[in-house]
């Protein structure tokens, strides 16, 4: 029973220490990389670093680069404008946690580069209902003064439930 309430007592102090693996060490981890580092900020991008061969971000100097997110539609979501916004939220919300774990905000991003699939079964508005629905919603994420922004129309994402994919590039200097 003793040896019980230490395993557990470690186990609770693991967890708290926000190490979800205790080989893969607390999150964010920032890896020394040529000119800069990799920012991993959680396990779910540490998958995409060792599967897929990215990085969640890349900090160069004073310049961070933070890979794509996809606004995706879920099994079971709507097409429609309403779920739309909710998965263009979930996103921005995803792309704000990557942002802080490098330790800066939407208030440093220097460029948004989102890249629309306007004509496509996840979202069944048109592409200037598709826009302004996600002006709406980066309204609540980004503020003026605004950074720099191109929006570019394409056939398909690498998810199938892909609609817009957003990649940030932001100041970032060293502290």
């Amino acid at each position: 029973m003793r040896y019980q309430s230490s395993v557990l007592i470690l186990l609770i102090s693991i967890a708290s220490a926000g190490v979800t693996n205790a080989a893969d060490g607390p999150y964010p981890k920032v890896i020394p990389a040529p000119g800069g580092e990799i920012i991993i900020p959680d396990a779910e991008s540490q998958g995409h670093h060792d599967e897929w061969r990215f990085s969640a971000a890349r900090r160069m100097g004073d310049t961070l680069y933070v890979s794509g997110v996809i606004v995706n539609r879920r099994p079971g979501e709507g097409t429609d404008i309403a779920a739309y916004k909710q998965q263009v939220r979930r996103a921005l919300t995803r792309l704000k946690f990557i942002l802080e774990s490098a330790g800066v905000t939407f208030a440093d991003v220097a460029m948004i580069n989102s890249f629309h699939v306007w004509q496509g079964p996840n979202f069944t508005g048109t592409r200037d209902e598709q826009f302004k629905a996600f002006e709406d919603v980066i309204g609540e994420f980004v503020t003026a003064p605004y950074p720099a922004w191109t929006a570019v129309g394409t056939t398909g994402l690498l998810s199938d439930g892909g609609i817009v994919e957003i990649q940030l590039i932001a100041h970032a200097a060293r502290k």
